[in-house]
């Protein structure tokens, strides 16, 4: 790796990920003086890609969210980690940012967030609604992803301070609709098989109340309706996917009673 990068290392989590990694890992090489792929039993060319390229990859079954992630920092050279996903690129103003941030200097704090910015199929920025800041830079000295198999977003330690970074990484999270419809119906079976279980009566009223009011959450006061069209579909597909969650949730607890003696 180039010596002009900062001591930087960037592990991205793969699976069947050819379609998208070699622009993820082109974009993370020039800000990280390491990328660390971790893949999890790819069966198309995705691993060839990353060697490809140059990146050090480890072969893992997947352990869960935020275990996989353990797993990869776990085997990162330097201290300062860049957390990413395949289907997310950092932007060549984020990585200018990023290096004048760590390369000569110790940063003031030790976690910074930079915006993800939605990209539709067909390259549309959706720069003014479904902007989430992520918390992609960090000092693994000071906090790790969490051992869960669901989770993997870390709890911030007391007293350490979080910072917004300026610039964005562009999030291709789905080729088509149906791709992400897709993605949420697995994201809802791993978050209720693996979370602790609400309430029954709690299960329940969401199931009857609450996807209504999880699309009017995206749609409303995420900004999807900035959206037109495209937008009204998007936050439809991922308040069922937050109510696929209770449902699944009311189907567990239904086996449990079902094994439970009587």
């Amino acid at each position: 790796m180039s010596e002009d990068r900062p001591p930087i290392s960037c592990y991205i989590r793969t699976f069947n990920e050819q379609r998208n990694i070699e622009r993820c890992i082109l974009a993370a090489e020039a800000v990280a003086s390491e990328v660390v792929i971790v893949d999890s039993g790819s069966t198309d060319e995705t691993v060839e890609i990353a060697k490809r390229l140059g990146a050090r990859v480890f072969s893992q079954a997947w352990l869960g969210n935020g275990h996989q992630k353990r797993f990869a920092e776990d085997k990162c050279s330097n201290d300062w980690l860049l957390d990413l996903d395949a289907d997310e690129v950092i932007t060549a103003a984020l990585a200018t940012e990023i290096r004048a941030l760590v390369k000569n200097t110790s940063p003031p704090t030790s976690i910074y967030a930079p915006p993800l910015v939605l990209v539709s199929p067909a390259g549309v920025r959706f720069e003014t609604f479904a902007v989430a800041w992520r918390n992609k830079l960090y000092d693994r000295r000071v906090v790790r992803a969490p051992a869960h198999r669901a989770w993997d977003q870390f709890t911030i330690p007391a007293g350490v301070e979080v910072r917004q970074l300026t610039h964005a990484i562009d999030h291709y999270a789905y080729r088509d609709l149906a791709h992400l419809l897709d993605k949420q119906n697995k994201v809802s079976s791993a978050r209720a098989r693996e979370t602790a279980l609400p309430s029954l009566w709690s299960i329940k009223a969401r199931i009857v109340f609450c996807l209504p009011l999880y699309f009017l959450k995206h749609y409303l006061l995420r900004g999807y309706f900035r959206g037109g069209v495209e937008g009204f579909a998007l936050a439809a597909i991922l308040s069922f996917g937050r109510w696929l969650r209770d449902v699944k949730r009311y189907e567990r607890y239904q086996a449990t009673q079902s094994a439970s003696p009587k």
